[in-house]
Order: C-alpha cells, then sequence, then structure tokens
C-alpha cells in the first residue's frame, strides 16, 4: 500500500512540474529532483528524471513559433558559444555528483539565486554585460551547476533575463542548454544508468508519457502569459526555488547524504 501511494504520488509530481515546465518554459527538474532526492537520494533522483526532462527539453526548444527545424537550426547556431561552454560545465558537474558532496554547490546556488531574484522584484533590473567574457562565464557555471544538482535553470535565467524580455528566446534558449546537459549527465553516469532495472525503466516511460501530456497543457495556458508577468512569474519561481534548494543543501549536509 505505502508502494502503491508512493507511485501516485510521483506521478502527480510529475504531471504538475510538467505543467509548470510548458506555462513557465522550466522547472521541471528542480521541482522533481527536489522532490524525489529525499525518498531515493540525489543521484537516484538524477537518473529518474533524466529522460523525461530531455524529451520536455526538446520539445519546448524545437516547438511553438516557427517550425520545428527553424527553431532547431537558428537556435543552435546563433547560442552555439553558450552552448559549447555549458557542455563542458556539465561534464565536470556530472563528475563532480560522483565524487564529492554536491550540497556545498547547492548552497552557493541558493545564496547566488535568492540574492538575484529578491533584488529583481525589489524593482533593481540586475544587467550583465553583454559580453563573451560574461557568456563564458555563466555558461560554464551554470553548466557545472546543471551536471551537479540538475539546477542549470537557476544560473542560466539569471544570464537570459539580464539579456532580454523575450518569452520565446529564454523559454527556447534555455530548453536547449538543459537538453545539451541531460545528453552530457548520461554520457557521464552511463555506467550507473545501465544498471537500472527494466522496471525501472517502464515507470520511466509512463512518467515521460505523464509529463509530455502535462507539458502540452501547460504550452497551451503559456501562450497568454504577458511578457511582464512571465518575468514576475520566473522571478517568484525562482525566489521559491532558491529557499528550495537551500533547504535541500543544509539538508543533505545534516543527514550526511552525498
Amino acid at each position: 500500500m505505502r508502494a502503491l501511494s508512493l507511485e501516485i504520488w510521483i506521478f502527480a509530481l510529475f504531471l504538475v512540474a510538467s505543467i509548470l515546465h510548458g506555462i513557465a518554459g522550466m522547472g521541471f527538474p528542480l521541482v522533481t529532483i527536489g522532490a524525489l532526492s529525499s525518498p531515493f537520494g540525489l543521484t537516484d533522483a538524477i537518473i529518474i528524471v533524466l529522460v523525461p526532462t530531455a524529451v520536455l527539453n526538446l520539445i519546448a526548444w524545437i516547438s511553438g513559433q516557427g517550425s520545428a527545424w527553424y527553431n532547431f537550426t537558428h537556435y543552435l547556431k546563433k547560442y552555439w558559444a553558450l552552448i559549447v561552454v555549458s557542455v563542458i560545465g556539465s561534464a565536470l558537474g556530472a563528475y563532480l555528483l560522483l565524487v564529492m558532496n554536491s550540497a556545498y554547490l547547492m548552497l552557493a546556488l541558493s545564496v547566488a539565486v535568492l540574492w538575484y531574484a529578491i533584488t529583481s522584484l525589489m524593482g533593481k533590473k540586475i544587467v550583465l554585460p553583454d559580453t563573451l567574457g560574461s557568456l563564458i562565464t555563466i555558461g560554464f557555471i551554470a553548466g557545472v551547476i546543471g551536471g551537479a544538482t540538475n539546477a542549470m535553470s537557476s544560473v542560466l535565467l539569471m544570464y537570459l533575463l539580464s539579456m532580454t524580455d523575450d518569452k520565446d528566446t529564454i523559454i527556447k534558449v534555455g530548453n536547449l542548454c538543459y537538453f545539451v546537459n541531460k545528453l552530457v549527465q548520461f554520457v557521464v553516469l552511463k555506467d550507473i544508468i545501465f544498471t537500472v532495472p527494466a522496471q525501472t525503466w517502464g515507470v520511466i516511460g509512463v512518467l515521460t508519457a505523464l509529463s509530455v501530456i502535462g507539458i502540452i497543457i501547460g504550452g497551451r495556458l503559456g501562450g497568454y502569459l504577458p511578457k511582464d508577468k512571465f518575468r514576475l512569474m520566473i522571478l517568484v519561481i525562482l525566489l521559491l526555488l532558491g529557499i528550495k534548494v537551500g533547504w535541500q543543501g543544509a539538508s543533505m549536509l545534516m543527514t550526511g547524504q552525498y
């Protein structure tokens, strides 16, 4: 009975998180991993969420305005430098996930995200320099954080929000980088992933299908959201996620989880 209740809770969690991702273009991995890391541990939670997240990122990247091929090639060509440095960072972050306590990274991330969200909500628009150096620095940090904790969106959104107010650009560039991050995680964690039982893969398949339904619903709802409301919603989500990540990092330190 307890196992059945846990499965129902997980199905509901993935549906709600995917609807949020469809509306805001982000949030699915942080919400799901934040909830699953307590019963399963951070590494196992990341593996469970890996395939559903990659599928949702791909959908959010290539769907919407314009053809799938246009969205695929346009954003890939325009933001290739950001992708390259985030790949390097993702590989390092995924390796760190295997060798160190990621709680310290989560606490540092929480401080940065909370500072950005609170400052922005107070009306002080933070503008990062539109330079190659800024892009490389933010992309690399986002990659490391994403590879180690799956919280890449928090760092990347701070950069994208300071560069543009265009909702489609923020969603598509963000999800492009998240998708590449998932591919890197898969390569680095492949030895662990290949030991996952077939029954678990069946559950992951159901969760992926459920998540696709959720992102379609969320995408339709998000189409009615004005740009200013979208920015406010993202900042509120960042605030809540910053608190969540900080709490999770502190809890991991207190319980000795890795």
